[in-house]
């Protein structure tokens, strides 16, 4: 009875070394998330439903009129229109991914690339332009 018990005392505390390992393991490998990465999140999820159901007109729409105000000299966008802008057109790359299949690859690198655009660095470029 007492040798079963070791057993399980045993195996119990082998599992318990494992599994506490491994958390921490895995708690190292998470990204942090910063503050713009939390905006970007929330942006997303806000939008996806609708540019989801985007045409191909609403999107060149979206683009110029990011494209516009990006190149203005006269207009500087806030943080939360910059990303709203960069996410909605990264969004797209996922309903083109779905309509075009053979293309999801090259969809998913656009994505990423504008998923990474970085207001800090907009603002850099806008200062160089002045």
């Amino acid at each position: 009875m007492f040798t079963n018990m070791r057993k399980i005392t045993l195996i119990f505390g082998v599992v318990l070394f494992f599994s506490a390992s491994f958390q921490i393991l895995f708690a190292q490998n998470k990204k942090k998330m910063s503050a713009d990465d939390i905006l970007k999140e929330r942006i997303y999820n806000e939008n996806k439903k609708s540019v989801m159901n985007y045409s191909m007109k609403d999107f060149d729409t979206l683009f110029f009129e990011f494209t516009n105000k990006k190149g203005s000299k006269t207009e500087l966008l806030t943080k939360e229109a910059f990303y709203t802008y960069t996410i909605k057109i990264a969004t797209f790359s996922d309903r083109l991914a779905i309509l075009y299949p053979k293309e999801k690859e090259i969809a998913e690198t656009n994505k990423k690339k504008w998923f990474n655009e970085s207001y800090e660095d907009y603002l850099l470029s806008k200062a160089t332009h002045k």
